[in-house]
């Protein structure tokens, strides 16, 4: 007679809540430090072609992480697949993402552009579902619903008060959603379990240098020799950028997507651009107007209704 293999119960894999320290602070850290890069972004359209300043940012980036690496003992070789998935990565996040933002930037403003990117969690849950088979629970679905009311009068706001005309904001809302389907494709790869296998700074690391490598040599490709600016603010903006704008907040960033999804961990964007609305406040002058002070709390309000929501389940059998 013939014996059948004993059925194993499914296991299944519980989230972190959203509200729990380990996901609230470094969702909150990274809202903020990013939210402060809009403007220090801006200030590096200058003389120096954006995909130089790119090619230093990442630079100074990789050198960061790799440093951060060796002081967490984290191993740093990667085989031949890992360095594919650090190639990827660095492509997709580290320098076409970077590239379609900085030329974005030339045509609409700053606070146009980090309102776009609060879109980031639709594409990200859409791609999760498509490629990982990940569920969209019911609250998540609302949360957006109410933070995409939010972000389009926020969008209302911000495209009112551009003087360019039709042409540059199509060419600007085009390039944008170039580099958002970039960092979605990015996003999506650290759900992937052979990507959640690797260490993140090892990850990060190889990644950073290949975007910056990329970066440079499409850079001289397209502008020849390497185009530098001594002011103070460019070399500040560079390092802060480099190290903050990055160190600090991607190895963060990439683990919330690891422990709560890429869609969840795309809700950050909702919250940068308020951060880089009120920063502009302090620093710009930048004054509220009903529209934007609706849709900064429509999408507050969808923030709370999505990080509330219970993920559902995916059972994985196995045996």
């Amino acid at each position: 007679m013939a014996s059948s293999a004993p059925v194993t119960a499914p296991e299944v894999h519980d989230e972190p809540s959203m509200l729990s320290a380990r996901v609230l602070v470094p969702f909150l850290l990274v809202s903020l430090i990013w939210g402060s890069t809009w403007l220090v972004i801006k200030d590096q359209i200058s003389i120096v072609p954006p995909t130089w300043s790119v090619s230093y940012r990442f630079g100074v980036a990789a050198i960061g992480m790799f440093a951060l690496a060796c002081w967490r003992k984290a191993p740093l070789k990667l085989d031949r697949q890992g360095q594919l998935i650090a190639l990827a990565l660095g492509f997709f996040q580290f320098s076409a993402n970077f590239n379609f933002v900085y030329r974005s930037e030339a045509y609409i403003t700053s606070g146009l552009l980090a309102v776009l990117f609060a879109m980031l969690m639709v594409p990200n849950a859409l791609l999760s579902r498509i490629f990982l088979g990940a569920r969209i629970a019911g609250g998540f679905i609302v949360g957006t619903a109410v933070a995409l009311a939010g972000i389009a009068l926020l969008f209302v706001q911000e495209y009112r008060a551009m003087p360019a005309d039709l042409s540059d904001v199509m060419k600007g809302l085009g390039l944008a959603m170039c580099a958002i389907l970039s960092a979605s494709i990015a996003n999506v790869m650290q759900s992937a379990e052979r990507v959640k296998a690797m260490p993140i700074l090892s990850l990060l690391a190889w990644a950073m240098l290949w975007g910056a490598l990329g970066n440079a040599a499409l850079a001289w490709m397209l502008y020849g020799a390497p185009v530098f600016e001594s002011r103070p603010a460019y070399l500040g903006g560079i390092v802060y950028l480099g190290l903050l704008g990055s160190v600090v907040t991607f190895p963060m960033y990439f683990a919330l997507i690891r422990d709560i999804g890429a869609a969840r961990a795309a809700y950050s964007s909702v919250l940068v651009p308020v951060v880089a609305m009120v920063l502009s406040t302090f620093f710009e002058g930048y004054r509220w107007s009903p529209l934007a002070a609706g849709g900064a709390a429509l999408g507050m309000i969808g923030l709370v209704i999505a990080m509330r929501a219970r993920s559902p389940r995916t059972p994985r059998l196995s045996g």
